[in-house]
C-alpha cells in the first residue's frame, strides 16, 4: 500500500472515531464498559500525533506506529485488539502482501489474540466478511453496513459482552462499528 494512502486512511479512520466516539460509547455502555468510542478516540489521536511527529517512510511505518500508539493509550480490550491488528498489517506489508493480505493478516492477529470466531459479536463479524469481499474486489460501504448490523441479531459468546449473553440481542457490537468506520475510511481513502 502506498504510504500516503495509508496515511489519508488513517485520518479519515481518526477524524470517523472522533465524529461517532458518543455513539461507540453509547453502544458499548448496554454490553460493555461504555468507554469504547472514548478509549479508541484517545488511541486514535495518540496515533496521528505519532504519524505527525515521526514521520513514517513507508505504510508498515505506519500500521507499526498506529499499533504502538493504541496499545499503550487504549484500555479494554479494543487497544490489544486494533494494535495487534496493525502490527499483523505492518509485518504483511513488510512482507510484500496485497491489501487483501495485509487485512487478513490483521484479522489472524485480531483471531489470535482474542480467540473469537464468526458469529459470537465481536469485531471478527466485520473483519471476515470484508476480507473476502476485498479479495473479490467487492468492498462497498453497504456491505460494511450489513456485516455491522448483523453483529445486532446475534448474542455475544465472547468478550465483555457475553456476560449479558441473551440479553445483547439488539444491540449492535461496538467493536464492529469502529472496524465498520475502519474499512470505510479505506474505502474513502483509495478514491
Amino acid at each position: 500500500m502506498d504510504k500516503t494512502v495509508a496515511i489519508k486512511w488513517m485520518t479519515l479512520f481518526n477524524q470517523m472515531v472522533q465524529e461517532e466516539k458518543d455513539y461507540l460509547s453509547e453502544l458499548d455502555g448496554p454490553i460493555g464498559d461504555g468507554d469504547h468510542g472514548a478509549n479508541l478516540a484517545r488511541g486514535m489521536a495518540a496515533a496521528i500525533e505519532a504519524l505527525n511527529t515521526s514521520a513514517p517512510q513507508s505504510s508498515s511505518e505506519v500500521f507499526k506506529a498506529v499499533s504502538m500508539a493504541l496499545i499503550s493509550k487504549v484500555g479494554g480490550a479494543s487497544g490489544p485488539l486494533y494494535g495487534s491488528a496493525f502490527m499483523g498489517m505492518m509485518k504483511a506489508e513488510q512482507a510484500g502482501q496485497d491489501l487483501p493480505g495485509i487485512l487478513e493478516a490483521g484479522l489472524d492477529m485480531i483471531v489470535k489474540r482474542g480467540h473469537a470466531q464468526v458469529g459470537e459479536k465481536t469485531m471478527v463479524d466485520v473483519w471476515s466478511p470484508v476480507v473476502e469481499a476485498v479479495k473479490k474486489d467487492q468492498l462497498t460501504n453497504d456491505f460494511i453496513d450489513q456485516a455491522v448490523l448483523f453483529t445486532k441479531d446475534i448474542v455475544a459468546t465472547k468478550g465483555r459482552a457475553s456476560y449479558v449473553g441473551e440479553r445483547s440481542i439488539g444491540h449492535i457490537d461496538p467493536g464492529s462499528q469502529s472496524s465498520g468506520l475502519l474499512f470505510k475510511a479505506l474505502l474513502e481513502a483509495e478514491e
